[in-house]
C-alpha cells in the first residue's frame, strides 16, 4: 500500500471439512470398472479392496445408491450397501486411486458444519491479522454461513463459496446473509454435472450483481499455465466470458500458488479482461443486464449518477463511502465511467478492493459541501482520472461521515489550472 498508494485487499480461503480418504498400501491401487470396493472407518492401509474413510459423519448419510465421487471426480462409485462404519459399493468408473486423494458424495447433504476445528482456528488467527476478506468453503446451507458470520464478529467481510449442490438451492438465502460470492467451480463442477456449471455461473453472477454484492468467479481460469507459458485459447475464453458476465473479480488458484508462472498467468489475465472491456460489445451485454433500483434514496441517487455521467459525458463518477455501501450501489450499477470511492476508512477501501470498477482512495472525509467538490476534483485529477476542464459527477451523503447516508449528487468543473485545488 505504501508503494502504490492504494488500499489493497487481503482474502483468507478457509480450506472447509474437505474428505479424504486415508493410506494405501504401495500409496496406490487400481479399481476396475464393475468391481466392488469398500470404504469404512478401519485406519489400517487399504488395497484393491478397501480403503479408509475417517468420516464417521460420511457414513451416516450414505444409502443405496448414493453417487461417491473420488479424486476429483476421476473415479465414481455407487453404494450398494452401508452400515454406520462402512460402504460396499460398486465401480462404475474406474482408475487409478492414490492415498489421501478427496471424496464427494454430491447426492446427500452431509451432517458436518462448513468450518472444521482447523478453520475455526485459522479464522481467528486471520481476522487477529486484519484481514479484509474470508472465503468459507464447502458451505451447504444457510446456517453454515450464519455460524460463520458471528464468529467473524464484524472483523472481516464474508464470502460464500458456491460449491455444493445444496448452496445453489439456498443461493438466495446464502447470497442475503453473505457480503459477497464465490464461485468455486472446481469442486461444483464435481458435484454436479459439469455440463450444468456455465449456466449456473451465469445465473449466481446475474443474482450477485442484481443484490449489489461482489462475485468472484475462481478455478480452472488458465490452468495450463500451471505448466505452461501460455494458455489455451479455450482458458481465455473462460476468463473473457466471466468479465463480459460482469463480474467483480476473477481469481486464480493453483496457476499462481504452485504453478511454474505466476506471473505470466497474472499478466495474462489482466490484459484478457482490459481487452473486453475495450470491446464495443461489452457494455451493450453489462447493460443488457442492469438490475433495477431498490426504492431508497442511495439506490435513486446512485442510479441518477450513472444517467448524468453519461449525459454530461463525464470523466468520472466520485462517491464518498464511509462504510462502503455507498461504493456498492455505485458499482452495481455498472456506469461506463471510471469511480473513484472516496473513504476515510482504510478498511473499507480495502474491502472495496475486488468490487468491479472501484478505484479507491483513503482520504479524509469532506468537512462541507465545498471542501467536498474540492477534494474530488483534487483526486480525480491526481489519480489521472479526469484533468482541468473535465466534469466529474460526485455523490455523498450529509451529513457527512453518516454511514448508508447518500443523499446528495454534484455536477463540477475540474479547474482548469490544478493549483487552484489547494
Amino acid at each position: 500500500e505504501s508503494e502504490i498508494g492504494r488500499p489493497i485487499g487481503i482474502l483468507v480461503d478457509l480450506q472447509g471439512p474437505k474428505l479424504r480418504i486415508g493410506e494405501l498400501e504401495g500409496g496406490e491401487v487400481t479399481l476396475k470398472t464393475g468391481g466392488h470396493f469398500r470404504l469404512d472407518l478401519d485406519p489400517k492401509p487399504g488395497n484393491r479392496r478397501r480403503a479408509p474413510l475417517p468420516h464417521r459423519e460420511v457414513f451416516d448419510a450414505l444409502q443405496p445408491g448414493t453417487r461417491i465421487l473420488l479424486d476429483d471426480g476421476k473415479i465414481a462409485l455407487h453404494v450398494e450397501e452401508a452400515g454406520p462404519d462402512h460402504a460396499d459399493m460398486v465401480v462404475d468408473v474406474g482408475g487409478v486411486l492414490k492415498q489421501k486423494k478427496g471424496v464427494n458424495v454430491p447426492n446427500a447433504r452431509l451432517p458436518l458444519t462448513a468450518l472444521s476445528a482447523k478453520d475455526r482456528s485459522d479464522l481467528e488467527f486471520a481476522a487477529n491479522l486484519g484481514v479484509d476478506w474470508v472465503a468459507f468453503s464447502f458451505i451447504q446451507r444457510v446456517e453454515d454461513v450464519a455460524e460463520g458470520r458471528k464468529l467473524l464478529a464484524g472483523r472481516a467481510a464474508l464470502m460464500a463459496k458456491i460449491e455444493k449442490p445444496s448452496a445453489v438451492d439456498e443461493l438466495d438465502a446464502i447470497l442475503e446473509l453473505s457480503d459477497g460470492i464465490m464461485v468455486a467451480r472446481g469442486d461444483l463442477g464435481v458435484e454436479l454435472p459439469v455440463e450444468l456449471v456455465p449456466g449456473l455461473q451465469k445465473r449466481i453472477t446475474r443474482v450477485a450483481r442484481n443484490a449489489g454484492k461482489p462475485v468472484v468467479i475462481a478455478t480452472q481460469m488458465l490452468e495450463s499455465m500451471i505448466t505452461n507459458p501460455m494458455p489455451t485459447r479455450a482458458e481465455v475464453s473462460d476468463v473473457a466470458t466471466a468479465v463480459y458476465d460482469g463480474a467483480d473479480a476473477v481469481m486464480l488458484s493453483a496457476e499462481s500458488a504452485a504453478g511454474q508462472y505466476p506471473v505470466e498467468a497474472v499478466a495474462m489475465m489482466n490484459r484478457t479482461a482490459e481487452s473486453v472491456e475495450a470491446d464495443p460489445n461489452y457494455r451493450a451485454l453489462i447493460d443488457a443486464q442492469h438490475a433495477g433500483p431498490e426504492p431508497t434514496a442511495a439506490d435513486a441517487i446512485s442510479l441518477a449518477a450513472r444517467e448524468v455521467a453519461e449525459t454530461v459525458r463525464a470523466a468520472a463518477i466520485v462517491c464518498y463511502t464511509s462504510s462502503g455501501s455507498t461504493g456498492l450501489r455505485a458499482a452495481r450499477e455498472r456506469p461506463p465511467v471510471p469511480i473513484l470511492a472516496l473513504t476515510p476508512n482504510i478498511e473499507t477501501g480495502r474491502r472495496l478492493a475486488l468490487v468491479w470498477g472501484l478505484h479507491c482512495v483513503h482520504t479524509e472525509d469532506a468537512r462541507d459541501i465545498q471542501d467536498m467538490v474540492d477534494r474530488a476534483c483534487a483526486v480525480a485529477a491526481g489519480e489521472d482520472f479526469a484533468q482541468g476542464g473535465d466534469r466529474v459527477v460526485i455523490t455523498a451523503g450529509v451529513p457527512f461521515g453518516t454511514p448508508g447516508a447518500t443523499n446528495l449528487l454534484r455536477i463540477a468543473w475540474v479547474p482548469v489550472n490544478i493549483r487552484d485545488l489547494g
